[in-house]
């Protein structure tokens, strides 16, 4: 099931917000906040896949913790079984045979296999977009109140992931002008700004 349809009048009312949020991130974050992201993102252009020491530095990246339970599961296990899974998923979510949700919902039930990615979506978004970075797009709860404040519906049922690729999607097919350069990623970046607020 998809997202709900993102009309022109939400387009007209949401990017102006996202545009405004995407300024501000700019003008308070360091242009080197992600070097981790790009340099991740390279290794696993050269590798096709992603091991432990690059989910490590993502874990760091999107300042998730690491004194948990699946941190030390996922230690536990081979990388050569990690990058296995990975491997896989990198296909699925570069699979330009398949729409963007399509293939965000494939590389999210691949990830799945690995600990951090069996409940929510945060790790597991950030993963995939690591592993193809002009397509998808971090999801994580601020992302999600942001969208939420700006009138779009997205649901926390089974699939939840692919459904917001979907609508970041519809929205990138109704982008304002100033925005034609952007990406999903672009648009992440504007939901956690907007969602980091305290007015967001």
């Amino acid at each position: 099931m998809e997202s709900t349809p993102v009309t022109a009048a939400d387009a007209s009312r949401v990017w102006p917000a996202l545009l405004d949020a995407h300024r501000a991130y700019q003008a308070a974050v360091s242009p080197a906040y992600d070097e981790v992201l790009w340099e991740v993102a390279q290794r696993a252009e050269d590798s096709g896949s992603l091991g432990k020491v690059d989910i490590g530095a993502l874990v760091a990246w999107k300042r998730l913790s690491a004194r948990t339970p699946w941190m030390a599961e996922l230690m536990a296990l081979p990388d050569a079984q990690i990058r296995s899974i990975t491997r896989t998923a990198m296909e699925a979510v570069r699979d330009s045979t398949l729409s963007r949700a399509e293939a965000a919902r494939k590389g999210r039930s691949v990830v799945w296999e690995l600990p951090g990615c069996r409940s929510g979506d945060a790790l597991a978004s950030t993963l995939l977009t690591a592993a193809a970075p002009h397509r998808m797009a971090v999801y994580d709860r601020r992302a999600h109140h942001a969208l939420t404040a700006l009138g779009l519906n997205l649901t926390n049922t089974p699939g939840r992931y692919g459904r917001y690729l979907h609508l970041l999607d519809q929205l990138l097919a109704q982008r304002d002008p100033l925005a034609v350069d952007w990406t999903a990623r672009e648009i992440d970046i504007a939901l956690y700004w907007l969602g980091n607020s305290p007015t967001g």
